[in-house]
Parts: structure tokens; C-alpha cells; sequence
């Protein structure tokens, strides 16, 4: 639909019927605000307007697409083509709010995460569950942002996202424990001896020796079968 050809019939429109933009944004309920940015081609009324607008300007829907009055021998023409266009127009305003939201729900999830690494320590539970509470709203606004794309692309996309997302939570999680000396957010079983704990995470393993002491280390070792009844020993 072309916006400013609508814009310019809307306005000649009201004038003949003596209107001002305030008057007729009252009879609609909207602000004189969005009249004027009809009339000047910014955007178009929400598709629920068409008929109480039409009705105030004394037009039909079909004129009030096509930017002008439809004679008769061309209405049925004119009919067809409109119905297309508003169709298309629904699906890209449609699109639009699709993808405004997939992006805010991105932004959102990133934060959600961030935040929660940055807030909670790293033993506490809240923060990994959290990091995965953001990581599953962001996958929500790329699922969004990807409805146009074929049902394979879309899966790719989504697991792709979602993979890196968790594969970057888990090298920051590392990156935590090698420089910063603490605890791994991400660890699947935790074993707790006198001095030490021992913490088994997806790709490696982390021994905290001498925990809550001054002399407190951090040992990352690979992946191994370890002996839960003897775990003072890998501090020895």
C-alpha cells in the first residue's frame, strides 16, 4: 500500500467533510498525533480503524486503500488487488512485531544471564539456573525472529544459538575458575570431603583444596573417575 498516496486522500477527505485532525482523532479515539502521521504518510491506521474511519469520511475501504475514489467499472478490479494488499500488509506488520519482539526477548535472555553471573556467587545455585532461564527466553526470540525460514532452518538456527549460547556460558564459567579461583557454576556432581571439594563438571574436573582457608588453591584436571570416600586424598 503506498502510504503517503493513503496519507494525502485521508487528509483531503477530512478537510471536505471540515474536520480538524482533532476532531477527527476524538470521533476514532486515537491522538491528533497519529492523524497526522496518517496524513503525512508515516504509517497507516490499525486495521481496526479502516471501518470507523471510513465510515467518518464517508468512503469505502476499497477507496481508502487505493488512495482515491475507485470509479464503478474499476471497483471489482480495484477490490481484488486491495484485498492482496492489505493481506500483505497484515503479514509484514505481523513480521515486524515478530521480530521487534524476537530482538527484545534476545536482549532480554542475554541479560538475564549476564546479571546472574555477575550477581549471585558462584556456588549458588540461582546463578546457573538463571544463566539457563536466560539462554532459554533469548532461543524464544531467535524461534521469533526465525518464523519465516523453512522448518530446517529454523531448527539449525534455533540449536545453533542455543549451542553457542551455552558453550559461551561454560567458557566464561572456565575462565572463572582458572583466573579468578571459584567455584564452577556449571558442575554436575559435587563431593564434599574434610578440606576439599570436588567438583565434576561436563569437561572437566575441579579440586578445591583447603576450602574457606588462606592457603585455599584450585587444581583443574581432566575428566576422571575419582573415589568419592577417599576425596581428601587428591589434595595430598
Amino acid at each position: 500500500m503506498n502510504q503517503e498516496k493513503i496519507g494525502k486522500f485521508i487528509a483531503e477527505c477530512r478537510k471536505m467533510k471540515k474536520m480538524t485532525q482533532q476532531d477527527l482523532a476524538e470521533k476514532l479515539g486515537v491522538t491528533d498525533r497519529a492523524i497526522s502521521n496518517w496524513e503525512n504518510g508515516k504509517n497507516m491506521p490499525d486495521l481496526s480503524l479502516f471501518k470507523p474511519l471510513c465510515k467518518e469520511l464517508e468512503i469505502s475501504i476499497n477507496d481508502l486503500i487505493s488512495g482515491e475514489k475507485v470509479i464503478e467499472k474499476e471497483y471489482q478490479e480495484k477490490l481484488e488487488e486491495n484485498i492482496i494488499k492489505a493481506i500483505d500488509y497484515t503479514n509484514k506488520k505481523i513480521e515486524k512485531r515478530n521480530n521487534v519482539t524476537g530482538i527484545l526477548l534476545i536482549i532480554f535472555g542475554v541479560l538475564t544471564a549476564v546479571t546472574a553471573v555477575a550477581i549471585f556467587p558462584s556456588e549458588s545455585s540461582w546463578g546457573s539456573i538463571y544463566s539457563v532461564f536466560g539462554a532459554i527466553i533469548s532461543l524464544i526470540g531467535v524461534s521469533r525472529l526465525t518464523k519465516r525460514l523453512t522448518y530446517g532452518k529454523r531448527l539449525f538456527c534455533n540449536f545453533a544459538y542455543f549451542f553457542i549460547f551455552v558453550l559461551a556460558l561454560l567458557i566464561i564459567d572456565y575462565i572463572g575458575v582458572v583466573n579468578i579461583h571459584q567455584a564452577p557454576r556449571f558442575s554436575l556432581i559435587t563431593v564434599s570431603g574434610e578440606n576439599v571439594i570436588y567438583y565434576d563438571t561436563l569437561f572437566y574436573d575441579v579440586i578445591r583444596c583447603n576450602k574457606n582457608q588462606d592457603n585455599e588453591t584450585y587444581k583443574v584436571v581432566k575428566n576422571q573417575k575419582y573415589d568419592e570416600y577417599n576425596i581428601d586424598s587428591y589434595c595430598k
